[in-house]
């Protein structure tokens, strides 16, 4: 049996790779190094004496938990945690049952006023109308003071309309024209045809629009009085800029926890829903955005 012949590397592409991979290697420590001292920072015991490099390599028998539990067991944080979920689930499906139709409509080749239609998805995208405008809008519609003030104004991005058209348009059209062959609407096309086979797209826009709820401030800030339906965003800025739980709460609302202590665990616990799903989306991730990005 004959072994398989190897491709000998030269000098130049074993600097390419010894480059490559040092850098690949830096990124990770850039990443993995503040992410471990956000950890490590939030089990620090209360009065913990040592220096910089002993906290960020703290003992998992040193450990203090009393941070997460102040947090857990205060219910200005379960609240702002509960708005952000609601947030989220209600922003991707609002978001993904509008972005879906059109981007099929911009999709369909012979659809009369294409082009007009495109045009108008792509205008605002590349002229931002500015805070002012949709803060009249959104004021207008009776929209303050309530979650959906949060995900209507972003329910639609020209940029994941763009992607999600592409990968519609990379469908074959043979598919979509023995459907309607036989009568087929064009909605049932979308539904029966054109979805089942954009699982990689919907989960990776989906992850897109998620994202961008869970991590949205500024439309809280301005749509949002109300401090029970505040989100994660603006009560972490709240306790990262010193400030306690809401301000009608006493000095003694985190219990024997260090406000260092609870600004880092507050950090780590609101990444944990996105930590949690990108795993099972991965797979979908790569495949979803090269797909898209072929055409349109």
């Amino acid at each position: 049996m004959t072994k398989p012949k190897t491709v000998k590397l030269t000098a130049g592409d074993r600097t390419f790779y010894i480059v490559v991979n040092t850098v690949l290697v830096l990124i990770g420590l850039a990443i993995a190094i503040p992410m471990i001292s956000t950890i490590t920072q939030s089990v620090t015991p209360n009065g913990y004496r040592g220096t910089t490099f002993e906290k960020f390599i703290l003992m998992p028998w040193k450990w203090d938990g009393s941070a997460y539990k102040a947090l857990i067991g205060n219910n200005g944080f379960i609240s702002a945690f509960w708005n952000s979920l609601k947030i989220m689930a209600f922003g991707v499906v609002t978001a993904l049952s509008l972005t879906i139709p059109l981007s099929y409509c911009m999709s369909v080749t012979d659809l009369p006023g294409r082009k007009i239609l495109n045009y108008f998805v792509l205008i605002p995208y590349l002229f931002n109308i500015g805070i002012i405008p949709t803060y009249l809008v959104v004021t207008d519609l009776h929209l303050t003071n309530h979650i959906a003030s949060i995900f209507i104004p972003g329910a639609i991005g020209t940029y994941n309309c763009l992607i999600m058209r592409g990968f519609f348009e990379g469908i074959p059209e043979s598919l979509k024209e023995s459907a309607r062959i036989d009568g087929a609407a064009e909605w049932y096309v979308l539904i029966s045809i054109i979805l089942p086979l954009s699982k990689p797209i919907i989960m990776t826009i989906g992850l897109y629009y998620a994202v961008s709820f869970w991590n949205d401030f500024m439309h809280a800030l301005l749509y949002l009085t109300n401090d029970a339906l505040n989100p994660l965003p603006i009560l972490l800025r709240n306790i990262l800029m010193g400030a306690n739980m809401n301000e009608n709460l006493d000095a003694n609302a985190f219990g024997d926890a260090s406000v260092q202590a609870i600004k880092a665990a507050s950090v780590f616990l609101s990444a944990i829903p996105m930590v949690l799903a990108y795993p099972f989306i991965q797979k979908y991730f790569t495949k979803g955005t090269m797909l898209g990005s072929v055409k349109g």
